[in-house]
């Protein structure tokens, strides 16, 4: 208002006279209280006319009684909404005056003591009404504190202040000061949902930034509109050929802001490295919101993704051609567990290496800067670089069950700082499917609705007693979310976002994605390629890659140990002809078995000895090798077991044996034994 005044009196200040512009000024603050004089003044008019047609007339006195009554009732009803003082004078000030009129049409204005009633009461009621405008602005001055202070009193926090607010599109934001020694911050967090009760919001509107620097002063923020009802289609990537250390777009805010976040860390930023659980319940667009993360991820140009996916790749199947590694569970996903967690050592040993203290970006060029040189003369190494590496568990209660509930606990713990970052997918990230120590190791969650009772499972209290509550979505808001996450801004932790949907016009947006990452991706560098070879063998060297055309090809890169080609060795290339082990003076036995004809068995009738059940065992276990059958237990011999009538007990001892030669390795679960390549063994 004083900027409009303002306004006012410099204009008329150019028009030219310095009395004109006093008169205006003070015209321009009159009008504001001229309504009620107005009104007096127009019931005083009104009076004199109808005493000239209706003086004396009974009929005209009983229909201005009941319009008087009925005036004065629907008033009072109309007021019902508003506070008791507002309805009250509304009610008296229309009775008063009805009244008089009523007087006046009949026996006249100055009849009796009508003169004076409306002489002295006419401006009573319009100063009245002026008090009560003053009284309503001084109020406004102090930034609406009546009227902040009936609503905090409601909700139980009648002493505390609000500050003045900052008011942004869709956005109201305020400081919050409660009474010293009487409330603090969590008094604010506990009557949130009263407080959108109030305001006629969802509890999701509302949410409450404690200061960290004090116990009673904190930031309230309402949203008073859902800008996420629109869904929003999926389109295409956010920055296709980009480092994946730029920020991944996945959505966007409740106040129409992207929703982003990061994988690798970043030391000017002061961001640390993440692993990343994606929790919801069924129906909850837990799906979409994965596709919206990993079409960010395989569209950059430094990175690899191996991916698990009990569930056959149904939602991910058009972008298996951009994945190194893909494996559907079972034995597969064990193997791809196993070379995870043997990839991590290799790779923070080639960062120490070359000066890294964490992935970057750089790290994943060719190595020509001599500040990153692996040698000690200080010149460039040239050595080939690292992309960052993404291992992607779906549904992973499945694997959790399997291989038990901290089979990712290690590489949680560790893997950060190998340029690596596991993303865990399940519905309920229980206490009772994943280790407290792997959930504590998952700094950055994206929660999307889930069951009321769930909601401490997937985010942390404090972002739930700041107003995020994905249990009020459930099922009946697909693609909401709360993200957590480093490089996030706190007060954005408590705030829904919305993943954008993915449709059948979408999925060829993938496909073209899947296309250009198989063609400019970046390829498996050569320290996790030996780290996942040399771990679990033919089941990383012959794992089935994707074309374009989701084709499943068998990968066939040789792995080179100490400058030979295991394919050489395999066909036996490389052995010296002239050294062949073979004495050409010695006879071949006469009764020698074809290669297909069983030396024993139950279809010889001749049972084992055991040595000979030794290398038939050691056998099987070339045989689960060539197959790529690296994680293997007593179950896997089931056949063999019943083909050689030995019981799994017996196995069981024989794994134990492997164990101790070097042929097999332990796992995290019990039972299960790791394959050691032959070459490795050796």
């Amino acid at each position: 208002m004083a900027r409009k005044n303002t306004e006012y009196v410099l204009d008329d200040h150019r028009g030219g006279s310095e009395s004109g512009s006093i008169g205006g000024y003070l015209l321009h603050r009159a009008k504001p209280h001229l309504p009620p004089w107005l009104g007096v003044a127009g019931t005083g008019l009104a009076g004199v006319l109808g005493n000239l047609r209706w003086a004396d007339s009974a009929a005209a006195g009983v229909g201005l009684t009941v319009a008087s009554v009925a005036l004065t009732g629907a008033t009072w009803w109309i007021g019902r909404n508003t506070s008791q003082q507002r309805r009250l004078h509304s009610a008296i000030t229309v009775a008063a005056g009805s009244a008089w009129l009523t007087g006046a049409c009949l026996a006249g204005p100055a009849t009796g003591p009508l003169g004076d009633l409306f002489l002295m009461g006419g401006p009573v009621i319009a100063l009245s009404w002026n008090v009560r405008m003053v009284m309503r602005r001084t109020d406004t001055d102090t930034a609406g504190v009546s009227s902040d202070k009936g609503l905090l009193e409601k909700v139980g926090l009648a002493r505390a202040a609000i500050g003045a607010a900052k008011v942004e599109p869709n956005r109201v934001t305020a400081q919050v000061a409660l009474e010293p020694g009487e409330q603090t911050n969590d008094d604010v967090t506990k009557v949130l949902p009263r407080l959108a009760s109030a305001l006629d919001l969802p509890t999701t509107a509302l949410r409450y930034m404690p200061d960290a620097g004090s116990a009673r002063r904190g930031e309230l923020v309402i949203v008073p509109e859902d800008m996420l009802a629109e869904v929003v289609e999926y389109d295409g990537p956010s920055q296709l050929g980009g480092s994946i250390a730029d920020p991944l777009i996945i959505g966007r805010y409740d106040d129409g802001s992207p929703l982003m976040l990061w994988l690798p860390g970043d030391p000017e930023a002061g961001r640390n490295a993440t692993h990343v659980l994606i929790a919801g319940g069924t129906g909850s667009g837990k799906g979409d919101g994965a596709l919206n993360v990993l079409t960010e991820i395989v569209s950059r140009r430094d990175v690899n993704v191996w991916l698990s996916d009990p569930k056959s790749f149904q939602d991910f199947r058009p972008l298996l051609p951009a994945f190194d590694w893909a494996e559907e569970g079972g034995a597969g996903t064990e193997a791809m567990v196993e070379a995870l967690q043997a990839a991590i050592p290799a790779r923070t040993r080639w960062l120490g290496a070359h000066r890294y203290r964490q992935w970057l970006p750089e790290a994943a060029e060719r190595q020509t800067d001599p500040a990153h040189s692996c040698r000690t003369d200080g010149t460039a190494c040239g050595c080939e670089g690292m992309a960052f590496l993404v291992g992607w568990f779906e549904e992973a209660a499945n694997t959790l069950r399997a291989l038990g509930d901290d089979a990712f606990t290690g590489i949680a713990q560790e893997a950060r700082a190998a340029g690596v970052s596991l993303v865990i997918s399940l519905q309920r990230p229980s206490y009772d499917q994943m280790s407290t120590s792997t959930r504590a190791s998952l700094p950055s969650v994206i929660a999307f609705g889930c069951d009321p009772r769930d909601e401490g499972f997937a985010l942390p209290e404090t972002v739930i007693d700041s107003g995020a509550h994905p249990g009020a979505w459930g099922n009946r808001r697909p693609g909401y979310c709360y993200v957590v996450s480093p490089g996030i801004p706190e007060d954005r932790y408590p705030a829904p976002g919305r993943t954008r949907r993915f449709t059948s016009r979408s999925m060829d947006v993938m496909e073209q994605l899947a296309d250009w990452a198989a063609a400019h991706g970046a390829p498996m560098d050569p320290v996790t390629t030996r780290a996942a070879e040399g771990t679990v063998g033919n089941a990383y060297t012959k794992r089935h890659r994707h074309t374009p055309d989701n084709t499943p090809t068998t990968q066939t890169r040789p792995s080179v140990v100490d400058g030979v080609e295991e394919d050489d060795m395999l066909d036996g290339s490389f052995i010296d002809p002239e050294d062949d082990g073979i004495d050409p003076e010695v006879d071949l036995p006469d009764d020698q078995p074809g290669d297909d004809e069983p030396l024993f068995g139950t279809d010889t009738g001749r049972k084992p000895t055991p040595d000979q059940a030794r290398l038939l065992f050691a056998q099987v276990l070339e045989e689960f090798e060539e197959e790529g059958r690296m994680i293997v237990g007593p179950r896997d011999f089931k056949d063999w077991c019943e083909a050689n009538g030995y019981s799994r007990s017996w196995v069981s001892v024989r794994l134990k044996d492997a164990y101790l030669d070097g042929r097999v390795e332990p796992t995290n679960e019990t039972g299960r034994w790791r394959i050691v390549p032959v070459l490795a063994a050796a």
